[in-house]
């Protein structure tokens, strides 16, 4: 069955698209809220969700935060900041047989795989050398 591609659906893609700095849901309802303030929250939540469940958005897990969502679907990596919580991409070239050495070392059928590395931003790390913090 095709999934329905409601309004509510395009305008969330495309404030996705338009934000392009891997918003939390929250962020993107404020933002399509600005145009469409009759659009419910709980509507772009499911959008979001639904975006990213049928690969038209990515959804970045972010374990001590709210998860972000991003407008590329192709596979790479992210990287977070301890401090502000900034999400941007990385490029890194990981081998080509890790899924195969993680099935082979825990007995696992990997599917998929995530990696989201952490550390500060360098705004942040401006900041810390500035007040003559640690980084």
């Amino acid at each position: 069955m095709a999934q329905r591609n409601t309004v509510q659906l395009s305008i969330v893609e495309q404030a996705l698209h338009e934000l392009a700095n891997h918003p939390t849901a929250e962020q993107v309802y404020l933002h399509v809220h600005k145009s469409y303030p009759t659009i419910g929250k709980a509507t772009v939540y499911r959008a979001l969700n639904k975006l990213a469940s049928t690969g038209r958005a990515g959804k970045v897990l972010v374990t001590s935060g709210a998860d972000r969502f991003d407008h590329l679907t192709f596979g790479h990596y992210h990287v977070r900041c301890t401090t502000c919580g900034r999400v941007d991409d990385v490029s890194v070239l990981l081998p080509e047989d890790l899924d195969q050495q993680a099935a082979a070392s825990s007995g696992f059928q990997i599917d998929a795989r995530t990696l989201l590395f952490e550390g500060l931003c360098p705004g942040c790390v401006k900041a810390a050398k500035k007040e003559g913090c640690c980084a």
